[in-house]
């Protein structure tokens, strides 16, 4: 059976030259990082390099990027980390209504401690209005967190624009970038945000491993307490195993960010599927402001479930599920106000490295004939 694997916003595989440096590291740098005798140093060497890397992927300095086990280790060392560094300074989180549950589990856990978190709407495209996020803030703010480009929609935010109101009122600002990384430029220095995830898996490094993004002065309280490893913000001996492939994953990746493959790909699969299936299939999320690899659309009077279900070669995942005979919508498309009516019929295609047209015109063949 031919396989078709369209879910890259979930995984990706690992790069050919993530897999040659893993398994230089499986033979060798068997020494601790932290001890400064023949067989640490170079491990240390190694660990800084990648860290080097990662920091060039998305215009950091090396001493700002702080490695961690993935994207929600990221994202709650960052959420919780300001939480408790600046509970004197206010307990008001704002976030919005499609984040991660990365994101929003964290927020919800430090609602129990006694945090306010205000959880803003989106408009049809999955879009945040920076009016909304102005209007949110009071006294008792001390953190925004709004993701940089959605998973499952692929809508990519105002970044820039949010950071600046939060600069103005001297609240920090945190992006979810583990969508993005590998995919589109990310410029923290433009962006001007304090914290930003990264998850290595999303861009061809193994899973396991991902980067918070610390800006330098800025104060957070570190989850897990120990001997002081990474500039004191996460305890425990690193594994250069998985720091020299998510440095070699950010290195390839920088020189994906700006190839047009993909989107290409993206937008002949999306003409394709509107030539073959006309008014029955629409489009979810912005039409111009989105991932270049991401394409989530429903098909009318379907059931998106059902429809993968029946093409067990394709790999893709779907808005909605079928529970009982009931029919659940993604929170992200009910923010948006989609109707269960359409709704039902998402299914999120993402596009990788790999994906070649003969797939796609696969893939358009299977569903003119589920």
């Amino acid at each position: 059976m031919r396989r078709v694997y369209l879910d890259y916003n979930a995984s990706t595989p690992l790069a050919s030259e993530v897999k040659k440096a893993i398994r230089e590291c499986l033979d060798e740098n068997y020494g601790n990082p932290s001890s400064h005798h023949w067989a640490g140093r170079p491990v240390k060497e190694r660990i800084e390099d990648a860290r080097s890397k990662v920091a060039s992927l998305i215009e950091a300095s090396p001493e700002e990027i702080v490695f961690t086990s993935g994207g929600s280790e990221a994202n709650n060392a960052a959420i919780k980390g300001a939480y408790f560094a600046n509970r004197a300074g206010g307990k008001h989180i704002i976030t919005t209504a499609i984040e991660h549950p990365a994101v929003l589990k964290p927020c919800a856990f430090l609602e129990k401690l006694g945090a306010k978190v205000t959880h803003l709407s989106v408009d049809g495209t999955g879009l945040v209005d920076p009016d909304d996020v102005r209007r949110a803030i009071n006294k008792e703010t001390f953190l925004i967190t709004v993701m940089h480009a959605n998973n499952e929609v692929g809508t990519i935010q105002p970044i820039a624009d949010i950071a600046n109101i939060a600069r103005e009122h001297g609240i920090l600002f945190h992006t979810d970038a583990a969508q993005s990384a590998g995919k589109i430029k990310i410029n923290v220095k433009e962006f001007g945000v304090d914290l930003l995830s990264l998850a290595g898996h999303k861009f061809y490094a193994p899973k396991g491993i991902g980067v918070l993004f610390v800006r330098r002065g800025v104060k957070i309280d570190p989850l897990i307490h120990g001997a002081g490893h990474e500039f004191g913000l996460r305890a425990g001996t690193e594994s250069v195993l998985l720091d020299v492939a998510i440095g070699v994953a950010a290195e390839e990746s920088k020189r994906w960010v700006t190839d047009q493959t993909v989107r290409d790909l993206r937008d002949y699969f999306w003409e394709q599927l509107k030539r073959e299936f006309g008014s029955q299939v629409s489009l979810n999320g912005h039409p111009t402001k989105r991932l270049p690899n991401t394409l989530n659309l429903s098909f009318k009077d379907r059931i998106g479930s059902e429809v993968l279900d029946a093409m067990e070669d394709i790999a893709a995942s779907t808005g909605s599920a079928c529970h009982s005979g009931e029919i659940r919508l993604s929170p992200v498309l009910a923010a948006m106000g989609i109707s269960p009516a359409v709704g039902k019929g998402a299914i999120r295609f993402s596009l990788g490295r790999e994906t070649t047209r003969d797939e796609i015109d696969y893939v358009v063949k299977k569903l003119k004939v589920t």
